[in-house]
């Protein structure tokens, strides 16, 4: 009998102090929570899907991806962009969203015509107007600027809302940095490869196409995707 009751009396005492370990970690699980939540509402992923209201679908030219809206506020800015001074003004650039600061936080706002950048978004598309090459994410149009190597934001060109002639899907990809390079080493990775592949084909995408470029296309894009991956790029 005294037996059963101390064993009795050791379950219960054992129960008891479960009781607190078991309350700190569901308190830990909430937070874990918290820091989730948290971190969606920071500018980070935002190309699959939406997150909530400040995001909208961008069809444009069959765009089709998801972006911040204008007006739309972060604590703070996603990780791996750039910033941009432009007229007294500092802008920061990633993923095709330009952003500036707004007092302690981040306001996802249009660039002013004629800011640049060095690197096209990973997700754009290419729409010719009257035998231009405009680049396109976000309702925002760029246009390549030789004279200062960069991608420079433009005003719509005219006709726009009705598409021109449009490069084939099969000419855009994604490169993924596997080692970790920063936006001016994937700006100059990018830039050089399409430079040796623009000499290898005998093709270059910045520039009207004449007549049939079918076969020249598909040896530039060969050409560039072995040089991003020689350069540690996973080609998409």
């Amino acid at each position: 009998m005294k037996t059963r009751t101390l064993a009795s009396l050791t379950a219960t005492a054992l129960c008891l102090l479960a009781l607190p370990l078991a309350a700190h970690a569901d308190e830990r699980h909430r937070d874990g929570d918290r820091g989730a939540r948290t971190e969606r509402n920071d500018g980070g992923d935002r190309g699959d899907r939406p997150r909530g209201r400040d995001f909208t679908l961008d069809r444009r030219f069959d765009h089709d991806r998801y972006y911040p809206r204008p007006g739309a506020q972060f604590q703070r800015p996603p990780p791996g962009g750039f910033y941009r001074p432009w007229g007294g003004d500092r802008y920061y650039f990633h993923g095709g969203v330009w952003y500036r600061p707004w007092g302690p936080r981040f306001r996802v706002v249009r660039p002013p015509f004629g800011i640049g950048i060095d690197i096209l978004p990973p997700f754009y598309t290419t729409v010719w107007f009257g035998g231009i090459p405009y680049y396109y994410a976000d309702d925002i149009y760029y246009l390549w600027e030789p004279t200062r190597r960069e991608y420079v934001v433009t005003a719509p060109p005219a006709g726009s809302d009705a598409a021109a002639t449009r490069v084939p899907a099969e000419t855009d990809f994604y490169a993924y940095p596997k080692n970790g390079q920063g936006e001016a080493q994937q700006s100059n990775d990018r830039y050089e490869c399409h430079d040796w592949a623009r000499t290898q084909s005998g093709y270059d995408p910045t520039q009207a196409p004449t007549g049939d470029t079918g076969a020249k296309r598909a040896d530039y894009k060969r050409a560039e995707r072995a040089c991003l991956e020689g350069r540690g790029y996973s080609v998409n």
